[in-house]
């Protein structure tokens, strides 16, 4: 049965929800799950967390942790990647601090953005780390990476790793039933259809029956946005340009040049935008870890219900060949998506079968919404030539090509920030020329 490694197992609640999916599938019974983090204290609470679950579903799998990276690697059928470089301190905090003392805002700052560069370009050097030991003990490994940034970590392993690799976030399924549920639209035998790039795909249709739902999701939007609520900048990009977009509202008002200005500060409050929002649930989750780790860690009656995490039905549906559709990061190599780059990191539906994982077809986007996932490709194509040349010039480009950062501040303040931040991060960079 196969070996599935998690990197990153540290990662307690995340590991419950992907593992424990794993224990719930019939076909994943007698694997065993090889759990790697640097934190030993939190790979040991995982540990027991996981032998509690183990014994509370009755599943037959074997759970093991290691603090050998490449032992945990050996063997492997599939490697689960939840790493985070840096942490919340010191580098979260100082990919939000450093650009407020140039009066550049961020809400998120793990995708795109001068926080999202930098995210990428100490995440980079430990990512083509893995794929060096895996290309020794476990060359023929799916990789299913589940770090962000998706698109930029995803792209660099597909390019650059050698390695089966495919990245997955929650974006997509959870899309269009929760924009229907906010507008009390029933969600029963709808059909839907995405595509685009991580964080920025579109929903391109959903229909009922064959009828489109557009004019009805368009115009209960409408109403709502009359009155503040949590999804207000995708509403509005919604009317603005047409179509839906996978990810959150705070999310995408730093992807875009639009919502978070100087000049405008009542944008923030107009379009309900949290600031340093990512900060503030990194405190939140480790206070509230205080009190969780009780619960969790040393529960012996713990309950687990499989969630909408794509890793487990992957796995299923290679190991009984059964197909399962899901939407899937890849590069966009034929241009699967005909009006996007080629060397992009795409989200489109893929068929998952014993074979692997097979990206399907989509054809051009609408124009502006291929122009808007442009905009940030430019920084994450330039942010993985930064990386893989060790050319301090191209962190310069990216950053001068994204789309906040760049409506923000002028070009010597961009080389300035960047200089700031590069100096900042210490050795969690590698040295740039």
């Amino acid at each position: 049965m196969p070996k599935i490694a998690f990197l990153g197992a540290g990662s307690t609640v995340f590991a419950k929800n992907v593992l424990g999916d794993c224990m719930l599938t019939p076909s994943l019974q007698e694997s065993e799950f090889a759990l790697y983090d640097i934190d030993l204290e939190r790979l040991k609470d995982s540990e027991n967390m996981l032998l509690n679950l183990k014994e509370s579903t009755g599943s037959g799998v074997r759970v093991k942790a290691y603090t050998d990276r490449k032992e945990a690697l050996r063997g492997a059928k599939y490697v689960i990647n939840a790493i985070q470089v840096g942490g919340y301190e010191p580098c979260t905090v100082t990919d939000f601090e450093i650009p407020k003392k140039y009066g550049l805002r961020q809400t998120i700052a793990d995708t795109l953005g001068i926080g999202g560069i930098f995210r990428s370009l100490r995440t980079i050097p430990v990512m083509l780390d893995f794929a060096r030991d895996m290309q020794e003990v476990c060359p023929d490994a799916w990789f299913l990476n589940y770090t962000n940034p998706m698109a930029v970590l995803t792209g660099t392993m597909l390019r650059y790793g050698g390695i089966k690799t495919v990245g997955l976030c929650h974006s997509v399924q959870v899309c269009a039933p929760r924009l229907l549920a906010g507008l009390d639209i029933p969600d029963d035998t709808i059909q839907w259809k995405i595509a685009g790039i991580n964080h920025m795909a579109w929903l391109l249709e959903i229909t009922r029956n064959g009828e489109d739902l557009y004019p009805e999701i368009k115009r209960r939007a409408a109403e709502k946005q009359k009155q503040k609520h949590d999804d207000m900048v995708r509403y509005e990009m919604m009317f603005r340009f047409g179509y839906y977009v996978t990810e959150s509202s705070e999310h995408n008002a730093e992807y875009l040049p639009y919502f978070i200005k100087n000049n405008y500060p009542e944008l923030i409050d107009r379009f309900n935008i949290p600031l340093d929002e990512y900060p503030r649930r990194c405190v939140n989750q480790i206070e509230r870890w205080k009190t969780m780790r009780a619960d969790l860690v040393n529960n012996k009656n713990l309950e687990h219900k499989r969630t909408h995490e794509y890793a487990s039905y992957i796995l299923e549906a290679m190991e009984t060949d059964r197909p399962f559709k899901i939407g899937g990061n890849v590069l966009n190599t034929g241009r699967l998506i005909s009006n996007l780059p080629e060397k992009a990191c795409v989200e489109v539906p893929c068929l998952v079968d014993r074979s692997g994982i097979t990206p399907t077809y989509v054809g051009n986007l609408p124009e502006q919404l291929a122009g808007l996932n442009r905009t940030n490709i430019n920084t994450q194509l330039l942010t993985i030539e930064a990386a893989i040349t060790g050319k301090k010039e191209h962190i310069y480009h990216a950053a001068m090509l994204d789309p906040h950062t760049s409506a923000e501040l002028s070009i010597d303040d961009i080389v300035a920030l960047c200089d700031d931040l590069i100096e900042a991060h210490g050795d969690w960079l590698p040295k740039f020329q």
